[in-house]
């Protein structure tokens, strides 16, 4: 990744990205694999879960927020979302979008993707960041084919420098994770607090639901 020399030079350089960045979908691509979108608060298990599915041989993307956010912590930005809300949700998008390409293209039945393109949106809204009509076109642009949502889970909450939430703002998280997805026409399916072995077996068993 190209190195900036101060944070100003950093922002004007994913500003730079954003612009040149092309939200619609290529005319051309072909859907083959079915992405299924894990979904859920902060430190839920989502990772662990997916690590899981990886171990078992499926294709999977994790997610893609800690880049943004390590990318701007290396230039001294230490809460880019906080700071620079909006930038940084431009900047998630481009990546969310690219990612759920990047799924449609694999040669597999299912891929599995730790979280998916509403949650920039919802984040926004659990901040109330206004945000232009870009993000709600490309939440009805690009269609998942599954979401499982893991719920919230005090026993396993844990906080580090990407997961800043604390227990209480991961339920108002969780709410608005909802809210948008269920206001894009998704039916989340909950994945029950059991260990892992169990949820990716409940998963795997609903996945052809």
């Amino acid at each position: 990744m190209q190195r900036y020399h101060s944070k100003a030079n950093f922002l004007i350089g994913l500003y730079l990205s954003i612009f040149t960045a092309n939200y619609e979908r290529p005319k051309a691509f072909i859907l083959t694999a079915k992405r299924i979108v894990l979904i859920g608060g902060p430190s839920t298990g989502k990772t662990t879960l997916l690590n899981a599915l990886k171990e078992k041989g499926y294709p999977c993307l994790d997610e893609v927020s800690r880049e943004v956010i390590k990318a701007a912590q290396q230039e001294g930005i230490e809460q880019l979302f906080l700071t620079e809300p909006l930038l940084f949700s431009d900047k998630l998008l481009e990546r969310r979008i690219q990612q759920y390409l990047d799924a449609g293209a694999l040669d597999a039945e299912y891929v599995f993707i730790d979280r998916g393109i509403p949650d920039v949106s919802a984040y926004m809204d659990f901040i109330g960041q206004e945000y232009p009509d870009r993000f709600t076109k490309a939440n009805s642009t690009y269609r998942y084919d599954k979401i499982f949502l893991l719920p919230l889970w005090r026993d396993i909450h844990v906080t580090d420098k990407e997961r800043y939430e604390s227990f209480e703002e991961a339920v108002k998280i969780q709410d608005e994770l909802l809210k948008t997805y269920r206001s894009c026409g998704y039916t989340p399916i909950e994945v029950p607090k059991v260990p892992v072995e169990d949820r990716l077996d409940f998963i795997l068993k609903h996945i052809t639901l």
